[in-house]
């Protein structure tokens, strides 16, 4: 067994002339397709054109937010995605932030992992064809007596949905979540992955976790991103990957509340991580991302000379990643192709360390 290879879509401009590319991109040794969610173009409709323009590709929502939709919702979304793909779709699912939920939503951001927890069990329901009734702390399907008309009822998913188990990946930085993700999840997506930290930052969560696994559930997946370059002068390829970087650590976020800034201050850069926020904050965006480590830069990418590369798959294998979704930093549709060829040809080279 290899490292599965991956690729997100973004949410802003290009995106169908990007699907356009992926059946290319399947031939030269791409396995999976994930697409975002923001506060832009909903992640459900673009995954569905991903699924009619597709034979072969897994495609994942990554992540998909769960506080505005229903978990009833979610479960029938993600069988429909998984019907018009013919079983080929991955459920990813996260909770966002308070400044996106309550900021652009107007929904209470409230109880993430208990929700999380809820709505995945809820999902499984759906799926198995359950005549569903649940009774939890957020959610109580049908509404008791005393809420609502009364009238509700118990009811099943009239369809009967491919699977009876759709794979589910939860998006998660923190400890609580990450071990959250371990215990009830096929999958966790990382963000901002540094296998040199990980065990450190992330390894007493995941034993937690693991711990109250169900063994049914398999190996847990660990899909982690990186922007991807073969080259000997790796300096320009990483501007965007730092800009980015200063835009979660600083922007991305309330001051109290930045789940990246969070991270960051983890892997050891608490005084970098207050500098970056404290000039994002203040409009003072360039002088943000110069303020980003160099280090940190580097362990999150994987752009360098071949072997540099190599050594660092085989160190993102060795910390438990068993999907990697590379951004190709390429100018050209044929570049970019051959790009995924080659990290396919090194990825097969490194064995999988499956938790």
């Amino acid at each position: 067994m290899t490292v599965r290879l991956g690729m997100t879509l973004g949410y802003s401009g290009g995106f169908t002339e990007a699907v356009d590319e992926l059946v290319e991109h399947e031939a030269a040794g791409l396995d999976m397709v994930v697409v975002p969610e923001a506060y832009s173009f909903d992640a459900v409709s673009q995954l569905g054109f991903v699924a009619a323009r597709t034979d072969q590709l897994l495609i994942a929502s990554g992540i998909m937010q769960l506080y505005t939709r229903t978990p009833t919702l979610t479960a029938m979304t993600a069988a429909g995605l998984d019907y018009v793909s013919g079983g080929r779709f991955s459920l990813g699912l996260g909770t966002s932030g308070p400044q996106v939920i309550e900021g652009f939503h107007g929904v209470p951001y409230d109880a993430p992992l208990g929700r999380t927890r809820e709505v995945v069990e809820i999902c499984r329901r759906v799926w198995r064809r359950e005549t569903l009734t649940f009774e939890g702390r957020h959610y109580r399907v049908p509404l008791p007596p005393g809420e609502g008309t009364g009238l509700g009822k118990p009811l099943k998913i009239i369809n009967t949905p491919v699977r009876s188990r759709i794979p589910v990946f939860l998006g998660a930085v923190g400890p609580k979540s990450v071990a959250l993700a371990a215990e009830i999840a096929e999958g966790w997506h990382t963000l901002f992955f540094d296998p040199d930290l990980a065990s450190t930052v992330w390894g007493a969560a995941l034993a937690d976790g693991l711990a109250k696994r169900d063994p049914a559930l398999g190996p847990l997946d660990v899909l982690a991103s990186a922007p991807f370059a073969i080259t000997d002068d790796p300096d320009p390829l990483l501007v965007r990957h730092r800009a980015q970087l200063a835009l979660y650590i600083g922007g991305m976020g309330a001051r109290s509340r930045n789940f990246s800034n969070a991270l960051v201050r983890r892997y050891g850069y608490e005084r970098e991580a207050t500098l970056i926020q404290d000039l994002y904050l203040s409009g003072r965006k360039v002088e943000a991302i110069g303020a980003v480590p160099e280090p940190l830069v580097r362990a999150t990418s994987l752009v360098g000379p071949k072997e540099y590369v190599r050594e660092r798959l085989a160190a993102y294998a060795a910390a438990g990643v068993t999907t990697l979704l590379a951004s190709p930093l390429a100018p050209t549709r044929e570049e970019r192709v051959r790009a995924i060829g080659a990290l396919r040809g090194l990825l097969d080279e490194v064995p999988v360390a499956s938790r």
